[in-house]
């Protein structure tokens, strides 16, 4: 695997080294060793979650303000926008955001740690969605960030309008959100 930093330090892009002949492929997707001594850092997951979308959904930018939780997200079937946004107020990355393309096809990885909002858009007909987090969803913690809010300017790739859920709608702009 190797390991990428992004534009903010601690948000790392992970490559796996892909072992492809005429049988189909092989690679490695996680291994705890390995990406501890490449983040330097001791990670521990507790949970994975799966989700499937359609074309154009939407999610996001979720968090949780007690519990935060690491994320270590790829697609196992189709093509994400996938962003993170830096909510730790301390850092002087504060406010802004990164996003990258993932997908099955490339099979990269993005590692999100605590403190940071995530979402995506599905940019393929549909897309499977896995990720690993370092603490329990508990839904009382949850935050929502607008995924369209104008102080963070994300630059989603549209083409047309996104599917929002009615709780992603919902969500509250940067400036009165709950931050770390």
């Amino acid at each position: 695997m190797e390991v990428f930093p992004t534009k903010i330090p601690d948000v790392f892009l992970l490559k796996p080294k892909v072992f492809e002949d005429d049988r189909g492929f092989f690679f490695e997707s996680y291994h705890n060793k390995k990406l501890n001594n490449s983040l330097n850092k001791e990670i521990q997951f507790v949970q994975d979650n799966h989700s499937q979308s359609k074309k154009g959904v939407l999610r996001g930018l979720h968090y949780q303000i007690k519990q935060p939780q690491g994320k270590l997200v790829r697609v196992v079937i189709g093509e994400v926008f996938d962003v993170a946004v830096d909510l730790r107020k301390n850092s002087s990355y504060f406010g802004h955001w990164i996003g990258y393309y993932l997908s099955a096809e490339n099979k990269q990885q993005l590692w999100i740690p605590a403190g940071f909002a995530h979402g995506f858009l599905v940019l393929s007909e549909y897309a499977e969605f896995l990720y690993k987090t370092t603490d329990y969803y508990v839904s009382e913690y949850e935050r929502c960030i607008c995924w369209d809010d104008p102080t963070l300017d994300i630059h989603w790739p549209l083409s047309e309008k996104p599917v929002v859920s009615v709780k992603d709608q919902a969500g509250q702009s940067f400036k009165e959100a709950e931050l770390f």
